[in-house]
Formats: structure tokens, sequence, C-alpha cells
């Protein structure tokens, strides 16, 4: 299967994220910012934002005299023993943060044998989950998630999964015809947020932003009422900015 996207910004921090980490990782007494600024190149307005991002995740730990450290969670991650718990609980934790900081509730999905599969989401009272009223494995040509992944497939890709999941009719704007949701796929840019307005469900929209390293393709999602639609745009892009985390997670 090959892939289409092209690397977002979140894939951009979490690689140079991974190269802090890298060289952080050889110094087991520690690094200061000044000879990490040297071993890995980078500008050190960046280096700081990237560390304020890794110290906050537990990936990084300061010590005295300001040197830097492997902190808790890259130990856990790192380790062969119980790392798909520490991954599970470690993603759980960024959902919640996200879904709090967007005001939505937050989906992580990822194309995985052909079909699209929704692994963890965080929602609360305020910020319910939609309700799958339709299997999202066979409805991805009306989700936003469905079309994220989608656009990050090749075209007989993109053809083969329409094949094996009729396109369904589930409100008045769903796309039913393959020419037109194909055509839209090929021209939607991997750094815009894939939109979904009703097509899915009356009442709610949603936006999904790719997340995709290597061969893996996955996106993160957020959904709203349609009485909030306003702030869809501006939520959907504060996903995006923040989705860095959840790639090197994955990464590491």
């Amino acid at each position: 299967m090959a892939l289409m996207h092209e690397p977002t910004a979140p894939y951009h921090s979490a690689r140079d994220a991974l190269r802090v980490l890298e060289t952080v990782a050889q110094h087991s007494t520690g690094v200061t910012d000044t000879e990490l600024t040297h071993s890995t190149g980078l500008d050190p307005e960046r280096l700081t934002t990237l560390l304020r991002m890794l110290r906050r995740e537990g990936y990084v730990e300061q010590i005295t005299a300001g040197a830097y450290v492997t902190g808790e969670t890259l130990r856990r991650l790192g380790s062969a023993h119980g790392r798909e718990q520490a991954l599970t609980e470690k993603l759980q934790q960024i959902l919640d943060r996200l879904r709090d900081s967007v005001g939505a509730a937050v989906y992580l999905s990822r194309y995985v044998d052909g079909e699209v599969r929704i692994g963890q989401y965080a929602d609360s009272p305020e910020t319910p989950a939609v309700n799958e009223w339709v299997d999202f494995r066979s409805s991805a040509h009306a989700t936003a998630i469905g079309k994220s992944l989608l656009t990050q497939l090749d075209h007989n890709a993109r053809r083969d999964h329409l094949s094996r999941h009729r396109m369904a009719r589930l409100t008045s704007r769903t796309i039913t015809c393959d020419k037109l949701l194909l055509s839209r796929l090929e021209s939607q840019p991997a750094t815009v947020p894939v939109l979904d307005l009703q097509e899915y469900a009356v009442g709610t929209v949603c936006a999904a932003v790719p997340i995709t390293a290597g061969s893996s393709v996955g996106c993160l999602a957020l959904s709203l009422p349609l009485e909030q639609a306003h702030r869809l745009k501006r939520a959907a892009d504060a996903l995006n900015r923040n989705a860095a985390p959840v790639l090197l997670s994955l990464a590491i």
C-alpha cells in the first residue's frame, strides 16, 4: 500500500523531538541545552519549545545545574515489559488533555489491515462522543476520520476500500458518488483539516488531521454539536498544533 501524504508540522516536531531524546539518552549524567543545540543543530528557540513539551510529557527531566536526563515516560515506553499498557496510558493522558484544551471529544484512529480503527478517544459529559449509529468501519466516506485516513492512501488503495464498503447515504449531505469523493480526496491538502459537516450524523460536525509516521496511517479527530460549528476550524487548528506528543509516543 503506497502512502500519498506529505509530512505535516506535527511530524516535523516529533522528528526533531526524537533527535533531542536520542542525544539526551546518550548522556547518562545529563546534557545542557547549550550542548543539545550544538549536537542537534536545532535553533535555540525551537529547542526551548521542544524541551518544554518533552518535560511536560515526562520524556526528559531537568537535574541540578540545568542539565537534562531521560524521564520516566521514556523509560516506560522504552521498556519491553509493559510497553503496550504504558503507551495506552500515555496516549489517553494526551487525549484527555487535548479534549480539555480544544473543548471537544477527541479521537485517535488508524488504518489497519484495510479498515478504519478508532483505538482510543476522550470525551466527557460536556464534550460527548459521537453516537456510532453506523459502524465507523463501513462509513469512512462520510466521516472526517475516514476521509482523513483515505487521503493518506494512494488511489488504488482508496478504490479498494470503497469497493469493499458501499457508500450509503447517511444524511442528506453524505457524498455517495465514488468519483466525486475520490476527486475531493485527491485535492485535499495534507496540512488542512478534513471536515465532516453533518455527513455522518445530523447535528454533528467533525474535523480530522493526519498523524502519519513511516508506513502507518493515522489521524486525530474531534467532534462538536452543530450549535458549536463556528468553533470547528479553530479547534481543528489547535488539535493539529498539539498533535506532536501523540506522534512522538507512537514513534518511540
